[in-house]
């Protein structure tokens, strides 16, 4: 895969907890929504079920942003823009869980109502501040 997002901010999403905000479309309208994820090698993988779930079975194509901040001020941020895919596979989707829910302090078998949903960066920007 070629690298869309500079080392240092893949570095940074592999090694932070924090929040992604998953953007996704319905009826021609944005729904933006906060979400765990895991990042590696261009590829974001999320765990999710109903709303972002059905919009994204609907229009693929998402925005992901994610922040770090420290006493409410901003270190760095990126924004990624790809297409999701759905997962349907149960083994595939307890590994994310695996590695996924303990990076925010849910067990790993918390939630397994959730699907699994990986997206393909297409494009990305990386600000440190």
């Amino acid at each position: 895969m070629a690298d869309v997002l500079p080392d240092d901010a893949e570095a940074c999403l592999a090694e932070e907890s924090v929040m992604a905000h998953l953007a996704t479309c319905s009826d021609d309208r944005p729904h933006v929504a906060p979400v765990w994820y895991h990042y590696d090698d261009g590829t974001v993988s999320i765990l999710t079920g109903g709303r972002k779930l059905a919009n994204i079975r609907e229009n693929p194509r998402v925005a992901v942003s994610v922040q770090q901040d420290t006493a409410g001020r901003a270190e760095w941020k990126v924004t990624m823009q790809g297409t999701a895919m759905v997962v349907e596979d149960e083994e595939e989707t307890l590994k994310a869980a695996e590695r996924i829910n303990p990076r925010y302090g849910a067990d790993a078998d918390a939630y397994p109502e959730n699907t699994l949903v990986k997206i393909e960066v297409g494009s990305g920007t990386f600000t440190r501040y």
